[in-house]
């Protein structure tokens, strides 16, 4: 199979979609592979390296897309990249259709196959090619928000962890997956007064036993939710429904009566968020205010950290890039129920139906017998 890897272009984007050992697998596998000079430049792969690799290096978006059937990306394709894709391409990067109209329906008429990282999806619910961006952007989020609490930035004045005679800020972290997880990793480390809620008992008792009771859990509920917020200095939304729209848990009156300076860092901006007040931002203008609270709402969080989270994904991508460029789609997914699940739009057609739902468009079953 022909396999493209162009350079990414959403703002201050600097990951890429395959690293030069990703190449070289893909090359021995018996594949053609391109890249798009300095594709890698962000994250400080040089061209001769894919060279090295065995890649053939192109010079635009668009002899990148022309040259590959499969397109191996890490961001959703931005509007003079959808106009370049054609029916026989197989688009293979992060998606998060739910959240954007305009797009699907760009895709849907693409014709192309398009394949979400984020939806595919194990039996026992876990999102393997999510889990490492949710690492990160957890982290991250914990990171920002702190840099956020200096008085210089907008915020309270406020150190994290607060010193001796002087007490630690409160974060509450709603959402205790991977992201919220590791969100709560950080402010423990840092030392601050961390609140904890999810809807499952289940997972609240594992946060529990995992920071050996020195965090408050709540379960998810409006008064919970209302209480903890209004007390906080740092709030993170972490809340993910596999392929769909985010919930709307932090209310507009919420945010209307938390201090001014407080901070707010919304993981779920992909999804739509799950703060009513949320907006996607940029790594360029990260922020803005609402009530005198600061929103910090970049839709690509670990952009910003471009080559750690580069490894990081091409570990996990690979995987089903090789699987897709030896059988095809159509074999694959016969063959590998979560890669399946992560089929969002199918030759034009939609076949997620969660986000057909929430985007009130045409849902199309991906009939299995087909593929047989």
């Amino acid at each position: 199979m022909k396999i493209a890897v162009p350079k990414e272009i959403k703002n201050n984007e600097n990951r890429v979609g395959l690293v030069p050992s990703g190449v070289r697998q893909l090359v021995q596998d018996g594949h053609e592979l391109f890249v798009q000079k300095s594709a890698g430049v962000g994250v400080g792969i040089s061209d001769q390296e894919y060279i090295n690799a065995g890649a053939t290096m192109v010079d635009t978006l668009e002899d990148t897309f022309a040259a590959g059937q499969m397109i191996i990306k890490v961001k959703e394709p931005q509007p003079v990249e959808i106009a370049l894709l054609k029916p026989h391409h197989i688009l293979y990067t992060y998606l998060h259709l739910a959240a954007d109209k305009e797009l699907t329906e760009g895709l849907m008429k693409s014709g192309s196959t398009c394949i979400a990282y984020e939806t595919i999806q194990y039996k026992d619910g876990s999102l393997p090619l999510l889990v490492p961006m949710s690492e990160v952007a957890g982290r991250m989020a914990t990171q920002v928000g702190t840099t956020y609490l200096q008085k210089d930035k907008g915020g309270k004045g406020i150190l994290l962890g607060g010193v001796p005679g002087v007490k630690r800020a409160k974060v509450t972290i709603i959402g205790c997956g991977i992201a919220g997880t590791n969100a709560a990793k950080m402010a423990m480390g840092l030392g601050a007064d961390v609140t904890c809620i999810d809807l499952s008992t289940n997972r609240l008792a594992q946060m529990d036993d995992l920071f050996d009771n020195r965090i408050t859990t709540l379960y998810s509920n409006s008064q919970n939710i209302e209480e903890a917020v209004l007390a906080s200095d740092l709030v993170i939304g972490a809340v993910l429904v596999a392929g769909a729209k985010a919930p709307k848990l932090v209310t507009r009156d919420m945010i209307s009566k938390m201090e001014n300076g407080s901070v707010v860092v919304d993981i779920a901006v992909d999804q739509g968020g799950c703060i009513e007040t949320c907006t996607p931002t940029t790594h360029e203008n990260p922020t803005f205010e609402v009530d005198g609270v600061v929103h910090y709402c970049v839709a690509n969080m670990p952009g910003a950290v471009a080559r750690t989270s580069t490894y990081a994904l091409t570990n996990v991508t690979l995987k089903y890039a090789r699987m897709i460029a030896k059988n095809g789609v159509d074999k694959s997914i016969a063959m590998d129920e979560p890669l399946k699940l992560g089929v969002n739009i199918y030759k034009g057609n939609l076949v997620y139906k969660q986000v057909a739902t929430d985007l009130e468009l045409p849902f199309t079953p991906l009939d299995p017998e087909k593929y047989l």
